[in-house]
Formats: C-alpha cells, sequence, structure tokens
C-alpha cells in the first residue's frame, strides 16, 4: 500500500488519528516525520467518517484516513457505518480532484470485522460510487491469500 504510484492510499486510522499498528503503522513509518502533525491538526475523525492529509513521503499524494467500525457482532450499525468509509473516501478523493486509489481491507484486522461481509461492503460501494465520482482506478491492497481470496469470490480480478 505504502509504495503505490496513486492519487491516495486509504489508511485504517483510529479515531485519534494517532500511529496504530499494521496499516496504519506501516503508513505512519513510510509517510515521514510529518504525518503525525498534520493529523494531530485535525482533531480526530468519527467512526464512518475520512479526513485527508498530505501523503509526504509517500508516492502518493494524499492519505484519506477513515475510521471503521469495530465489529460488535452485526448489530450496532457496523455494515453502515463500514459502507460510509467507503463512500466518504471516495468523496473526498473526488474533492481533490484524484482519479486513483488504493484501500486496504477496513476493519478487517485488529477491529475484527468479519473479512468476507466486510469485502463484499468495499466491492459493492465502490463500484456503486467510483464512477460518479470521476475515480478511474481502485485497488484493493490484499495483505494475505485469505483476504485476496474474499476479494475473488466478489469478482475483483487480482
Amino acid at each position: 500500500l505504502t509504495t503505490l504510484a496513486v492519487d491516495a492510499i486509504v489508511n485504517a486510522a483510529n479515531e485519534q488519528l494517532a500511529r496504530g499498528s499494521g496499516v496504519c503503522g506501516a503508513i505512519f513509518a513510510a509517510a515521514g516525520p510529518e504525518l503525525p502533525g498534520a493529523c494531530a491538526a485535525l482533531g480526530g475523525c468519527r467512526t464512518g467518517d475520512a479526513v485527508v492529509t498530505p501523503g509526504f513521503e509517500l508516492p502518493a499524494t494524499w492519505i484519506v484516513h477513515t475510521v471503521g467500525p469495530v465489529w460488535h457482532g452485526g448489530g450496532a450499525g457496523e455494515a453502515a457505518l463500514l459502507a460510509s468509509c467507503y463512500r466518504e473516501s471516495l468523496r473526498l478523493l473526488r474533492e481533490a480532484g484524484g482519479r486513483s486509489v488504493a484501500f486496504p481491507a477496513i476493519s478487517t484486522g485488529i477491529f475484527g470485522y468479519p473479512l468476507h461481509p466486510a469485502t463484499a461492503i468495499a466491492v459493492r460501494v465502490t463500484r456503486e460510487v467510483a464512477p460518479a465520482s470521476g475515480v478511474e482506478e481502485v485497488t484493493f491492497v490484499c495483505f494475505s491469500e485469505e483476504v485476496l481470496a474474499a476479494y475473488r469470490k466478489e469478482g475483483v480480478a487480482g
């Protein structure tokens, strides 16, 4: 994710926009020392929402930070919040004039969202929203064979 030359990469962030582990930690490490200050200046981000910072030392121009839901069994509005993450990320990319974006599998790591339902939401929302947003290229970055298989099941080539 951190090596892709796209207009924006998406960070699976926490509400404080602080350096985390996994994808978030890798993005902070690769973006360089200016990212923590830029995130702190934004004052956080609510679950289901997104904010944008420069990419700093990344090949990507921007980092879209979105806060996915923590899985609580599916009855706490998690699906709507996850869909909102993808929708809001694409909206911010459109507003910035970007045409290419790379997403991780938001909320499927430490936040515990089941992989296959999360993947179905990611693919459905990007197929609905990206064309109308002027986004020409969406990349789903898969960090394991299991994640890749889930995206392939949703009809995304790998």
